[in-house]
């Protein structure tokens, strides 16, 4: 905050109390921004994530696999739904950004039968709701290491994997043109945060950047249904196949 005073931002920076694992939290959230400052909503960008796992050992615990769903899927699913009312669709064209990761590539399945679900051009909410069930279930039977799921981070991986999922089923949902809506998703790779304990190739100031750019793109060259990373931009379905 302060440094946002010595750049003369404080007036236009605003803070409310949100907590993306909580529904109660998050409707309480969407009621407040309504409150304060009505159906204006123009960028919305999904960050927040959790992970058990440590990024220099082979470990794969799943033992907080129901928190990192609630956390990594379930909130922005969550947050997105309450928000939807508030965005401001016009010519500018809303934005959500789904912070992501490869690590949610359909690739990373070894399941046909799951990954098949995953791919259907017809895809919608309840069934990948459903592939999240089914995986929670694994963990609570102990099955879930021999059921095809993703061998590392498995449970961070299938929460991105649902996230990736859902944020296509938006975007076909809800093409801009028309709606006045965009819905990408963007992985910011091995950055230095706390979630790796400040190791990494790059900066959180340099993901973020990116990020930052990705959300602010004028409206003729803003696309949908795509996923970012810090190397490349492709369809969801090349992402799937190909990463």
């Amino acid at each position: 905050m302060e440094i946002l005073k010595q750049q003369g931002l404080a007036p236009y920076v605003h803070f409310l109390l949100l907590d993306v694992a909580d529904p109660l939290s998050i409707s309480a959230f969407a009621s407040s921004f309504q409150a304060k400052f009505g159906a204006t909503l123009d960028i919305l960008v999904n960050n927040a994530g959790v992970s058990y796992n440590e990024v220099e050992e082979n470990s794969n615990s799943v033992e907080h696999a129901e928190s990192v769903m609630k956390t990594n899927f379930y909130g922005p699913k969550l947050l997105i739904e309450a928000l939807f009312p508030l965005f401001r669709c016009s010519s500018s064209v809303t934005r959500v950004v789904n912070v992501s990761s490869r690590l949610g590539s359909l690739n990373k399945i070894r399941n046909a039968e799951i990954k098949k679900v995953l791919e259907r051009e017809e895809l919608s909410e309840v069934e990948i709701e459903g592939v999240v069930e089914m995986f929670l279930g694994d963990v609570r039977n102990g099955t879930w290491e021999r059921r095809g799921w993703p061998s590392y981070w498995t449970d961070y991986a299938v929460s991105k994997l649902a996230l990736n999922a859902y944020s296509r089923v938006l975007a076909k949902r809800y093409s801009f043109e028309g709606s006045g809506l965009s819905v990408n998703c963007f992985c910011p790779g091995f950055t230095q945060t706390s979630m790796t304990k400040g190791k990494g190739t790059h900066t959180a100031d340099h993901a973020a950047a990116v990020a930052a750019t990705l959300a602010l793109l004028p409206p003729h060259l803003l696309p949908t249904g795509k996923f970012f990373s810090l190397r490349n931009t492709t369809t969801f379905i090349n992402v799937a196949s190909k990463l």
